[in-house]
């Protein structure tokens, strides 16, 4: 499944969608970004609470497929213009982290 299918499938709203076509092949729930960039693997969806910048760098050296922002949290346009630059999809659902990787977990079986 690849990041515009997910998008679809679970109601996402794009909040800046670099590649679409990207693979999701796992995904990963973290806020404490040292933890996900230790933990993440190439391809998750990572679900987070966190907006600043440092998730952009973190999805990017993680090699995220995208982050879904949990919660209806939003983003300033500068993260917004930061992944788009750095080819991170970032994602936004108003759902808990709970009920997205819930979600998740059906779909990617």
């Amino acid at each position: 499944m690849n990041v515009s299918e997910l998008s679809c499938a679970l109601g996402l709203t794009p909040v800046a969608l670099a590649d679409g076509e990207r693979a999701v092949t796992g995904a990963y729930c973290g806020d404490l970004l040292s933890w996900v960039m230790g933990r993440a693997r190439r391809g998750d969806a990572w679900i987070t609470i966190m907006t600043n910048m440092n998730v952009v760098a973190v999805a990017s050296l993680a090699d995220a497929a995208c982050v879904i922002l949990a919660e209806g949290v939003s983003v300033e346009q500068a993260v917004a213009d930061a992944a788009l630059a750095r080819g991170v999809n970032l994602l936004s659902s108003p759902r808990t982290a709970y009920e997205i990787a819930a979600a998740l977990s059906d779909i990617l079986k």
